[in-house]
């Protein structure tokens, strides 16, 4: 049985897609006492009221994680938290540096100042495979975050991170505009044809990070084992047979991605259904077997990898949602 069953459960950023996700998942499965919505979008929370309708056990909570008053506020009675909100354009973030260190970083110490202060039990953060050797603004943000959610801290909180590569069915997917440029009768736009993925859906995510609650002692960083596709696949498993031309890498972003550098392999621990990094300072190991010196977890590497077919299925409109 889940730690988050009959408990209060605040996400950050729960308007996002993780967060509608996460929210159905619990109401359903894990009979929580209260989750409280906490995000600073009122369209957002009115469209997410719209879809949940008027389930007593849903707070609803307008406000920033730039503001540490209004998380101490939300915090309050609650046991458990998700962070999942994040500014997360990689090449919007190029052009915006500051926006994002102010949301990715002071955000992220003001959800864990204001988690300790109000004596949350166990928080978990959500990041992403380009916070691994960050070469973009974006990630190393994220880095940054991941950092602060595994480095040693005061108070009895417990703090892990999860980290995944791309969710299908997310917010801002490329799924919906290669549908609409094919039905168009249009090309596919390709960043690059040799370019690779990792991908995991939203319900996996979410059991995933739910899973990581009950595992963690605190300082880790979880990381799934995921299956890769290449960006080429995933446009003929939308749109068979459509043409396409290469538009060339964006800003900041990378060709092929990583979840686990060789530099962390030191203190990496692969299990059946993931690996767990320690923290870099006093981190417990808590099972599974150490991988190999100079192990790195990529996603032109990866031993699983999504066929077009697979991805079809993946994608399908009656299948996993890809809004």
């Amino acid at each position: 049985m889940s730690i988050l069953r009959d408990s209060a459960i605040l996400v950050t950023g729960g308007t996002g897609s993780f967060g509608q996700e996460f929210t159905r998942y619990a109401l359903a499965e894990l009979g929580p006492r209260e989750i409280v919505i906490f995000s600073r979008d009122e369209l957002k929370q009115y469209e997410m009221r719209l879809r949940f309708g008027a389930d007593p056990r849903i707070r609803w909570v307008i406000g920033d994680i730039r503001d540490r008053d209004s998380l101490v506020r939300a915090m309050h009675g609650v046991d458990h938290v998700v962070h999942a909100a994040a500014l997360k354009q990689v090449d919007t973030a190029e052009f915006h540096p500051y926006e994002y260190t102010r949301t990715n970083i002071y955000g992220s110490q003001n959800v864990v100042a204001a988690a300790v202060e109000t004596g949350v039990r166990k928080i978990v953060a959500l990041s992403t495979d380009k916070a691994s050797s960050p070469i973009n603004l974006y990630g190393a943000t994220k880095m940054v975050a991941d950092k602060l959610f595994t480095a040693p801290n005061s108070g009895d909180v417990g703090f892990a991170v999860v980290r995944y590569g791309n969710f299908v069915g997310s917010r801002g997917s490329v799924i919906p505009l290669f549908r609409r440029l094919a039905g168009e009768g249009g090309a596919l736009p390709i960043t690059d044809k040799r370019m690779t993925r990792f991908w995991i859906t939203l319900d996996q995510a979410v059991r995933f990070a739910v899973d990581s609650f009950d595992m963690m002692r605190g300082g880790e960083l979880f990381v799934p084992r995921s299956p890769s596709m290449k960006i080429a696949d995933l446009a003929e498993a939308v749109a068979p047979g459509c043409p396409t031309f290469e538009v060339g890498i964006r800003p900041g972003e990378k060709l092929h991605e990583e979840m686990i550098a060789a530099e962390d392999s030191y203190r990496t621990f692969e299990l059946a259904d993931r690996y767990v990094v320690l923290p870099t300072v006093g981190g417990v190991p808590g099972g599974g077997r150490p991988v190999s010196p100079g192990f790195t977890y990529r996603s032109d590497t990866n031993d699983v990898w999504l066929s077009t077919a697979e991805l079809r299925t993946l994608v399908e409109p009656t299948g996993v949602r890809s809004t």
